[in-house]
């Protein structure tokens, strides 16, 4: 004869603890606790969504906001002859360099700032850059002199025809190798899209070289010339990504906003557009 033995709940609480009396319970009526239930689903992690293979999909990552740059300032190039040619060069944005140029572009909007140029008053095309470039140039000129610095314009806007007399120049006084580094091609210089202006002043004798640079005037354009919308185009230890060796004197408009963040990142504009998006 079997003996049934009876085991009261209190004795299980003892025996056992709560959790294993309230699975004695649940095995017992064949029935789960559907407050536990709830529980457990509330302390799930919430699921990453799959993509159709179902791997795993990481979260979209979210591009800065000053990153992000309307498709109309990216350069649109077209192949002729063999050249990369910029079919939109009057955006102030356009990345003139020896892998993109200007064909024999001239700018409609030139006018001549109202800064002093080494040259005086005489009526010379390098006196001469883009509407709104020069406005902000005047600004930053005068942003300098609030400071008791007087900068020098030396060279402004430069046409197809005297940036190869430039280049031709140079290669009969230092050989090729020398020349392509100081001189862009004809079509190929900043000069050309009138956006940029070779900077000195009086105390460095008007001398555009690497030693200004470490001049009082070289060292606030550094600076402060992002402010102005301007950066310094051709930076030292950059050299590689420019092609084109340190110039401490030649600055370039492109704006307030994105002279800001080529600053604040220790950019090139080279490297500016290796990491904007386009929207």
């Amino acid at each position: 004869m079997k003996k049934i033995i009876m085991v009261s709940a209190a004795s299980l609480v003892l025996l056992s603890g709560c959790q294993q009396v309230k699975d004695w319970s649940n095995d017992l009526t064949g029935k789960k606790d559907q407050t536990e239930e709830k529980q457990q689903d509330e302390k799930k992690p919430e699921q990453t969504p799959a993509d159709e293979k179902g791997n795993a999909s990481a979260p979209e990552e979210t591009t800065p906001s000053e990153l992000q740059l309307d498709a109309r300032f990216f350069n649109d190039i077209k192949e002729v002859d063999g050249h990369a040619i910029i079919q939109n060069p009057s955006n102030i944005l356009a990345m003139v360099n020896k892998d993109y140029g200007l064909g024999e572009y001239k700018p409609d909007d030139l006018v001549r700032p109202d800064v002093p140029f080494v040259f005086g008053e005489e009526d010379l095309e390098k006196a001469h850059m883009r509407k709104e470039a020069a406005e902000h140039l005047e600004d930053m000129f005068a942003g300098a002199k609030k400071d008791n610095l007087y900068l020098t314009a030396i060279s402004g806007y430069r046409s197809y025809d005297y940036q190869k007399m430039l280049l031709e120049r140079e290669k009969e006084q230092y050989g090729d190798e020398k020349a392509v580094m100081a001189v862009a091609p004809p079509g190929n210089s900043e000069h050309q899209s009138g956006l940029a202006m070779d900077i000195s002043s009086q105390s460095h004798q008007f001398q555009i070289d690497i030693p200004f640079g470490e001049t009082e005037e070289g060292k606030w354009l550094a600076e402060h010339a992002h402010e102005y919308g301007f950066i310094l185009r051709y930076p030292e230890d950059k050299e590689k990504i420019t092609k084109y060796q340190y110039e401490p004197w030649h600055f370039r408009y492109v704006g307030k906003e994105a002279a800001k963040v080529i600053y604040d990142k220790d950019w090139t504009l080279e490297e500016y557009f290796d990491h904007v998006k386009e929207i």
